[in-house]
């Protein structure tokens, strides 16, 4: 064995000396470089990121929803996204292309064999819908939406998103979170971590699932991902109550109300003695919250004060489709929402496949015409209504409406089916409301609908839009998470301002 004297003398030697000071130069400079350039990620929570220094919240952790300033003056102080589970066609709703009807049989160019996500395309096939001209602005929309195509007016259409996948669970992802893996914090999480809310009896976020039940990624749509679990949407609706709310039979309004008084002197005086404890005064605060939603719950999700005229305008009385009826009642719940100062509202349209594929979502891979036409009337009056509803009162001035679903379909039927396979390459979404153009269609798709071409959207793109609408530098919002500073729009994204009035 080497004594000790002589252990380690090697790493002494003249040569690896000179060796290692080169590189480690070569390191330092490089790393000078970096910085000039605002290329270095940041060492620290406090670092730069691209250049730009971070614009953390500052949230106290007993009033963690407290209203917070954006950071720059916003025309849209609330968001309402309305979310067409399963892929909604743009080719068959809302993206007029007369090719289809003139290559209607024919194979579609330089897609001889395509394969999607289901297998073989056949040839090119015209919408099963008219397109007509509506409002003022003569905007082309289909037969299968005529409520939501009347307000063509009032809508920005940006007619050339492209997503990264052709897969449901990842698409409802990428377009709620800007990544099409799990865990991730939802928009919605990311706003109301930003603003807060504005009234401190609701939750700051609320996910309002269909009345067939929850999307295929459930929760992930609404999660806080690495963001402070507070921070997650509240999902509820008009027929599915929030769970664990109603005070248990036997206890009196008193005795709960004494007991709650209680409990806040015991909190009060452990927070007194244990300042510094974050994680209790969060807890204290989540646990207030849910004790005020038992009040404040009940009477926004209570629609019998609504007048007849007002459940007729959205379909909620709708005797002979119910399905209509309790979709509109969720639009309602929306805008009441809203209207009580909500940050960030998720309406959904269409379910997880509980009855087989395209029967409870927008998912038309068999038989589009059929399943459509079963979809299409559900979504597009209440729809409708609740947008009207928001301008009549008011509120649309400050408030973004979202359009938004997973991706767009082909160009083609499947081959051997009657309706359309996925196609991420290329499709519709649309904003109202707040801070935007209207009526005003940006981008395209190319003659047949299957690739956006012109003024290409990512979905990085749509969602630093939306934050700056709300008043937010997406690259400035972020999270410190495993020594790196997350934000929504990963390290990409740019704010679509050619849509911005």
């Amino acid at each position: 064995m080497p004594s000790h004297e002589l252990a380690g003398r090697h790493l002494l030697n003249r040569r690896a000396f000179l060796n290692h000071a080169a590189t480690g130069l070569s390191g330092i400079a490089l790393s000078m470089l970096l910085a000039e350039q605002g290329l270095l990620l940041a060492q620290s929570p406090e670092g730069t990121v691209s250049g730009k220094s971070p614009l953390r919240p500052m949230i106290e952790p007993q009033h963690p929803f407290a209203a917070r300033a954006p950071h720059f003056p916003a025309p849209a102080k609330r968001v309402v996204v309305i979310f067409c589970s399963g892929a909604c066609s743009h080719l068959d709703t809302f993206d007029y292309k007369p090719e289809l009807i003139h290559r209607h049989g024919m194979p579609l160019p330089g897609a001889d064999k395509l394969i999607t996500f289901q297998g073989e395309q056949g040839n090119i096939t015209r919408s099963p819908w008219q397109f007509r001209p509506r409002g003022e602005c003569a905007k082309m929309t289909s037969d299968l939406l005529p409520e939501l195509g009347a307000l063509a007016d009032d809508i920005c259409f940006l007619h050339s998103l492209k997503g990264k996948t052709n897969t449901h669970g990842p698409g409802e992802n990428f377009m709620s979170t800007g990544s099409t893996l799990d865990g991730f914090p939802s928009a919605g999480a990311w706003t109301s971590y930003a603003l807060g809310t504005e009234n401190e009896n609701l939750p700051a976020y609320v996910a309002i699932p269909d009345p067939r039940g929850t999307p295929q990624n459930s929760v992930n749509n609404w999660g806080p991902g690495f963001l402070p679990a507070a921070y997650q949407g509240t999902d509820f609706n008009t027929s599915k109550p929030i769970r664990n709310l109603a005070r248990p039979e036997g206890i009196s309004t008193a005795s709960d109300d004494q007991a709650r008084s209680f409990l806040k002197r015991l909190n009060e005086r452990h927070l007194e003695k244990f300042p510094e404890d974050s994680e209790l005064a969060a807890r204290i605060s989540s646990y207030e919250l849910a004790a005020r939603m038992q009040l404040s719950i009940p009477e926004v999700s209570e629609l019998a004060s609504e007048s007849a005229t007002t459940l007729k305008m959205y379909g909620a009385d709708d005797a002979e489709n119910p399905l209509r009826a309790a979709y509109a009642k969720n639009c309602l719940l929306a805008r009441r929402l809203l209207e009580r100062g909500v940050r960030f509202v998720q309406l959904f349209n269409g379910a997880y496949q509980t009855g087989g594929e395209g029967v409870s979502n927008w998912d038309g891979h068999k038989s589009i015409e059929e399943q459509y036409n079963l979809h299409g009337p559900v979504l597009d009056q209440p729809t409708a209504a609740l947008v009207r509803d928001l301008k009549q009162r008011g509120l649309l001035r400050d408030t973004l409406v979202v359009f938004c679903t997973e991706f767009g379909r082909m160009p083609t039927f499947q081959k051997g089916a009657s309706g359309r396979d996925h196609n991420p390459e290329g499709f519709t979404c649309w904003l109202a409301g707040a801070g935007v153009k209207a009526p005003f269609s940006y981008g395209a798709t190319d003659e047949f609908g299957y690739r956006a071409v012109e003024n290409i959207v990512t979905v990085h793109d749509f969602h630093a839009t939306i934050l700056h609408l709300l008043g937010l530098d997406h690259e400035r919002l972020t999270y410190y998470h495993n020594g790196l500073e997350r934000r929504l729009t990963d390290v990409e994204g740019h704010v679509v301002r050619d849509v911005l009035a």
